[in-house]
């Protein structure tokens, strides 16, 4: 059971188009390879449009208290990136957690 995921974390931050390519090298580096370490699972999603390029990361977990262990904070408190500020439109100030209840077919 401590390796099914039972909470799925789901993070959203918009930037503008000539930043996109930047922020995904950086975002990877700095915010998605210490979030694999410690999740059971992560997705990365990207939309392009002319306005501005939207990133999704959604995070597994097997509890909530895994994931406040992750985040340091309550569950849906943001760990803003140190350049955030410098890419992103405007920071999140949430994220969403929502309670898994079914996994069907090849989701990865």
């Amino acid at each position: 059971m401590a390796d099914t995921p039972t909470i799925a974390r789901i993070w959203r931050g918009r930037t503008l188009p000539e930043k996109a390519d930047a922020y995904e090298a950086y975002n990877y580096e700095v915010g998605i390879k210490p979030l694999i370490e410690k999740a059971l699972g992560v997705q990365t999603f990207r939309e392009d449009t002319p306005t501005y390029s939207e990133f999704v990361t959604i995070s597994y977990w097997e509890s909530i208290e895994a994931m406040g262990r992750f985040t340091g904070g309550g569950p849906t408190e943001v760990h803003h990136l140190d350049r955030d500020a410098e890419f992103l439109i405007e920071l999140p100030k949430s994220v969403q957690v929502l309670r898994l209840l079914a996994s069907h077919g090849n989701t990865g």
